[in-house]
């Protein structure tokens, strides 16, 4: 291990943190080589084609699509308004595609559609903790029942093909109660026993949601428990490259997933390998960097959906993208009523016209954007 490396703390606080320097071991997942372990979360609403593309184009080894029902798949055509559910650019491969559910067989029918649409790993969600899907007896509800939970990921492992990886996404259990940590262990121990090849685990509760600091502990204690073979990878609280370093190092898992902190900030992929590598942290993305990245999404997102819907999608990027401006509270007020690709335009010349530099994101801007 080499020394540590102090870096200035992002949230503007003025104090130094120090993140090991480490030479991190590629991460691979079944037989797929995914590379460098900092990698994309699925994010409900946002990791669409386009954000998976600006994010592998930055440094993402490997990304999540957005979660999907396994009835919605089941239902999907290849309609224009839906059929970007399924679309996969040639440049992001390897890509995983992530679907929950609430009865096994057509879970593991689910599945199968993703297999179909050319996805190279396949993620069972156990994690969500959104009201209306726990109250539907999906995602981070089948914590509660690991019996349920067990024949869903046995029937998926049985149908998909055996060349294409199964993972599961977790949090630590339901809620803090001992029973809901004896679930989590014997589900986590279903999988294994499945086949599976990894489990991501976010460090709180279902009932927890985003309130309250995520428990790296426990996923030091989630890697001790399975051992070298089985891939864990920490999710929770990671808003910048020395929160990715620092968790690989705390608690030992085989690599890390960026949920809210890659929305609008892409750059933290490339800044996280950087640091991995012991090159100093690189400075914020200038106001140019930062308006070619939001035009490049643009262009995305009109390829992947229309011209006529892509100013409605990407006003809740660009509002993401602006968290780097230095004026950050005016900037974000010319993006919320985009209309046209000439709205997004005059408010990149109004804003970022002057080259200058960036900022870090501060870490109370991250919201509590589900993900799932």
């Amino acid at each position: 291990m080499n020394s540590p490396l102090n870096v200035q703390d992002r949230a503007g606080s003025g104090t130094s943190e120090t993140v090991p320097r480490t030479g991190l071991p590629p991460l691979m997942i079944g037989n797929v080589e995914i590379g460098f372990p900092v990698v994309q979360a699925a994010l409900s609403g946002y990791s669409d084609l386009p954000m998976r593309v600006i994010a592998r184009r930055h440094g993402a080894s490997y990304s999540v699509c957005e979660v999907m029902l396994d009835q919605f798949l089941l239902s999907l055509t290849k309609r224009q308004k839906t059929k970007h559910f399924l679309d996969i650019a040639d440049e992001e491969h390897p890509v995983g595609g992530q679907l929950m559910g609430a009865e096994p067989e057509q879970f593991s029918l689910g599945a199968m559609k993703l297999v179909e649409a050319g996805f190279d790993i396949i993620d069972v969600n156990f994690g969500c903790p959104v009201k209306k899907v726990l109250g539907r007896c999906r995602g981070g509800f089948h914590l509660s029942q690991p019996s349920v939970a067990i024949e869903i990921l046995k029937r998926t492992r049985d149908i998909v093909p055996d060349e294409i990886p199964v993972t599961v996404k977790m949090r630590r259990g339901i809620d803090d109660s001992v029973e809901a940590r004896d679930q989590f262990f014997e589900i986590l121990d279903g999988a294994i026993a499945a086949g599976l090849a990894a489990a991501t685990v976010h460090g709180r509760t279902v009932v927890q949601r985003y309130i309250g600091p995520s428990r790296w502990e426990f996923l030091r204690e989630v890697k001790q428990h399975v051992g070298s073979e089985f891939k864990i990878l920490g999710s929770g609280d990671l808003f910048n490259a020395e929160d990715c370093l620092r968790m690989i190092e705390q608690t030992g898992v085989d690599g890390v997933t960026v949920a809210r902190g890659a929305i609008g900030n892409p750059w933290v992929f490339d800044q996280a390998r950087r640091l991995a590598e012991g090159q100093p942290l690189p400075p914020p993305p200038t106001l140019h960097e930062q308006a070619r990245v939001m035009r490049e999404h643009f262009d995305l997102c009109e390829q992947t959906y229309s011209v006529e819907r892509a100013p409605l999608l990407m006003r809740k990027f660009c509002i993401k993208y602006s968290q780097n401006h230095p004026q950050y509270e005016t900037v974000r007020l010319a993006f919320p009523r985009l209309k046209t690709r000439a709205d997004f335009e005059t408010a990149l010349s109004e804003h970022y016209a002057v080259d200058g530099p960036g900022r870090y994101i501060p870490r109370e801007l991250h919201g509590s954007q589900e993900e799932c």
